[in-house]
C-alpha cells in the first residue's frame, strides 16, 4: 500500500538516508524539552512559551470548549485552531498526554511527512532525483548567512536568525508552520492529479486541503492562494486551461467560511508599516545592528531625501533577501534561464516567495510586529525547490570531476553551518528553563481538585529577576510569561501568557492593573471583593513573590504548601 502511495520513493536509499538525518535534525529541537528531570520538567529554548501555550490550548479545548485557557471569561478568538484541535483530538482517541504528542511523537511525524511528500511532489514536477534530492538537502538543512556574520564579530557561531527569518532547523519549533507545509504539500500533489485528469474529486480534495490551511496557518492560506491566483490567471491566459482557477475559487470560498467563523476581526490586527524589518535589522542589537546605517535610514526617510532613501532601503533589502536565503541564494543565479520555459508551477514557486517577501515588508500584526515574519517562511520553503534545479542545472555543466566536487563542497559548507549554530542552543545538557519538583507537586494537586480559574500570583520586580536564579535551568515562571499554571493543571487561567494575549488582540493591560491593585491591597475588603468579582476560585502563589495573604479577611483556605508554592481555595 505504502509503495503504491509513495511510488519509487523507498526506492531511493539516499532519499531515505537524507530525509531519516533531516528528521532527527529537525527533532532535536523539541523532543528533549517537557521530560521529566531530576530538577522537574526541563524545556529548551522557545518550548518554554511556545510549546506550553500549545499544550494549555489543547487541553481546554479536550473540554469540548472554545473558552481562551489563560484569558478566563472569553471565548479564543483570531487564531488558527487546526494544530491544536489534532492534538486534543489525538489525546482524545489515545490517551497519550498532550505534552507527550506536542512534544516527542508528532514533531518526528511532521518532519517525515514534510520530507516524503516534497520528494515526490518535486519529482513530478522536476522528473529528476538529483534536482529532488538538492531540494531535500535546502528543504531541511537551508540556513542563512548569519554565521558569517557572527563568525567575522568574533561572536562565536551562532546568528540564526540575525537577518529575521530562522533556519530550516527550527521548523518544528513553530508545529503548525510544519504541519501547514505536510497540507500544502498534500494540496499540491492532488492539485497536480486534479491538472491532469479533471476529476471532480481531485478538484474538491485540492481545495479543501487548501482551504483548512486558514486554521492551520494564516500566513500559509495568503501566501498559498496568492501563488495559486497568479499561476490561475497565467494558466488561463497562456494554456487556456482553468483547473487551477477552479481550485482558487473553491479555495478561497472555503478559507473565508473558516477564517470568519473564528477571527472576524482578523483585519483589524493587521496595520500598514513599510519596512520595519528592515528597520530594526539594522537596530536591534539581537539583529544585524548597523547603528550608523540604521540612522542614515531613517534620516533620509524622516528628512524626505528620497533618492538616498531609495538606496538606503534597498541596500537594506538586498542585505536582509541574501542574508536570510544563504545558500539558496544560488536559486536566482538561473532564474532567467529556468523561466524560459514557464509553467504553472514554476510561476506558483516564483509567486510564493516573492509574495511572502513583500507582506511583511509592508504589513505588521498589530500587538507582536515581529510576528508577520512568518509570511517569509513560506518563501525560504520555495526558494529551497528552486535552489536544487540550480544546483543540479550548475553540476550537470560543469566538466571537471575536481570542480564539480568543489562546488558540492562548498554549497554544503556555506549551508549547514547554521544548522550547526541552532542545534546547539538545543543539545545542551541543562535545558533554559524547568518546572521544578516543587511546582509540578503543586499543579498535581490542583489537578485533581474543581474545576475552576486561577488566579496566579508570580509578579516579580526587576531587581528580582536580574539577582535570582543566575545559573540555568531556571524557574519557568522567570523565563518568561507563559500558560504553564493552565497548561499542566487543565484549570481556567485568570491572567497568563501576555505575549498571546497581545497577538490574540485581548485588553489585558486593564486585567493586569486589577491584579496589581489587589496585590496592594490584598488583605483588605477590596481584595475580597476582587476574588468574588472576577470569580477566582484559586489563588496559585509563588513564594518567592513576596506575597502574604491573609485567609481570614480574604475567605480563603490554604488546601496546598511546599517550599515553593502556596495555593488557597477561594470560599
Amino acid at each position: 500500500m505504502l509503495k503504491k502511495v509513495f511510488g519509487h520513493f523507498f526506492q531511493n536509499k539516499l532519499a531515505i538516508l537524507l530525509i531519516f538525518v533531516g528528521s532527527l535534525v529537525w527533532s532535536l529541537t523539541l523532543i528533549r524539552s517537557g521530560l521529566k528531570y531530576s530538577f522537574g520538567l526541563g524545556f529548551w529554548g522557545p518550548n518554554a512559551h511556545d510549546g506550553i501555550w500549545h499544550i494549555a490550548l489543547a487541553e481546554s479545548l479536550v473540554k469540548g470548549t472554545l473558552n481562551n485557557p489563560i484569558f478566563a471569561g472569553y471565548k479564543l478568538t483570531n487564531y488558527h485552531l487546526g494544530f491544536d484541535a489534532i492534538l486534543a483530538l489525538l489525546n482524545k482517541i489515545t490517551s497519550i498526554p498532550i505534552v507527550t504528542l506536542y512534544f516527542q511523537i508528532i514533531p518526528p511525524i511532521l518532519a517525515v511527512l514534510v520530507g516524503i511528500l516534497s520528494y515526490k511532489l518535486i519529482l513530478s514536477w522536476s522528473k529528476s532525483k538529483a534536482i529532488t534530492l538538492w531540494s531535500l538537502f535546502f528543504i531541511y538543512f537551508g540556513g542563512g548567512f548569519g554565521f558569517l556574520v557572527s563568525l567575522i564579530r568574533g561572536e562565536g557561531l551562532g546568528g540564526d536568525s540575525m537577518f529575521w527569518i530562522q533556519s530550516a532547523a527550527t521548523t518544528l519549533v513553530n508545529p503548525p508552520f510544519a504541519l501547514s507545509l505536510v497540507i500544502l504539500l498534500a494540496g499540491l500533489l492532488v492539485l497536480t492529479k486534479y491538472k491532469t485528469s479533471r476529476n471532480l474529486k481531485y478538484l474538491i480534495f485540492s481545495s479543501l486541503l487548501f482551504g483548512i490551511l486558514v486554521q492551520i496557518k494564516v500566513y500559509a492560506t495568503v501566501v498559498v492562494l496568492g501563488a495559486l491566483f497568479v499561476a490561475s490567471i497565467f494558466a488561463a491566459f497562456y494554456e487556456k486551461k482553468y483547473e487551477l482557477f477552479n481550485v482558487f475559487v473553491f479555495s478561497v470560498l472555503i478559507s473565508l467560511v473558516l477564517l470568519f467563523s473564528i477571527s472576524p476581526n482578523f483585519s483589524s490586527l493587521i496595520v500598514f508599516y513599510p519596512f520595519w524589518f528592515l528597520e530594526n535589522m539594522m537596530n536591534f542589537g539581537d539583529r544585524f545592528h548597523w547603528e550608523r546605517f540604521y540612522q542614515a535610514m531613517v534620516t533620509y526617510k524622516s528628512g524626505r531625501i528620497y533618492l538616498k532613501a531609495i538606496a538606503a532601503y534597498g541596500v537594506a533589502f538586498l542585505i536582509f533577501i541574501i542574508g536570510n536565503l544563504g545558500t539558496r541564494m544560488i536559486g536566482f543565479l538561473i532564474l532567467k534561464r529556468w523561466l524560459k520555459k514557464f509553467d504553472c508551477f514554476k510561476i506558483f514557486t516564483l509567486s510564493g516567495i516573492i509574495i511572502g517577501i513583500i507582506i511583511p515588508m509592508f504589513f505588521l500584526q498589530k500587538g507582536t510586529p515581529w510576528n508577520t515574519i512568518q509570511f517569509s517562511y513560506y518563501s525560504v520553503f520555495f526558494s529551497a525547490i528552486l535552489a536544487g534545479y540550480s544546483v543540479n542545472f550548475i553540476l550537470d555543466n560543469i566538466k571537471s570531476r575536481i570542480l564539480k566536487y568543489l562546488c558540492i563542497l562548498l554549497v554544503i559548507g556555506f549551508t549547514i553551518p547554521t544548522t550547526f549554530a541552532t542545534l546547539r542552543h538545543y543539545i545542551s545538557k541543562i535545558p533554559h528553563s524547568k518546572i521544578s519538583n516543587n511546582e509540578l507537586a503543586a499543579l498535581n494537586i490542583l489537578r485533581k481538585e474543581p474545576k475552576g480559574t486561577v488566579l496566579s500570583i508570580q509578579l516579580l520586580g526587576e531587581d528580582s529577576l536580574n539577582t535570582l536564579d543566575k545559573y540555568v535551568p531556571i524557574p519557568i515562571y522567570l523565563y518568561e510569561s507563559t500558560a504553564y499554571i493552565s497548561a499542566f493543571s487543565k484549570m481556567q487561567g485568570y491572567f497568563e501568557d501576555e505575549v498571546n494575549l497581545n497577538i490574540l488582540g485581548y485588553n489585558w493591560p486593564e486585567r493586569k492593573e486589577k491584579i496589581i491593585a489587589f496585590l496592594k491591597n490584598s488583605n483588605s475588603v477590596s481584595g475580597r471583593d476582587f476574588l468574588r468579582n472576577e470569580s477566582i476560585d484559586y489563588i496559585y502563589l509563588i513564594k518567592r513573590a513576596g506575597v502574604g495573604l491573609d485567609e481570614k479577611t480574604l475567605g480563603i483556605k490554604n488546601i496546598f504548601n511546599n517550599d515553593e508554592v502556596i495555593i488557597y481555595q477561594v470560599n
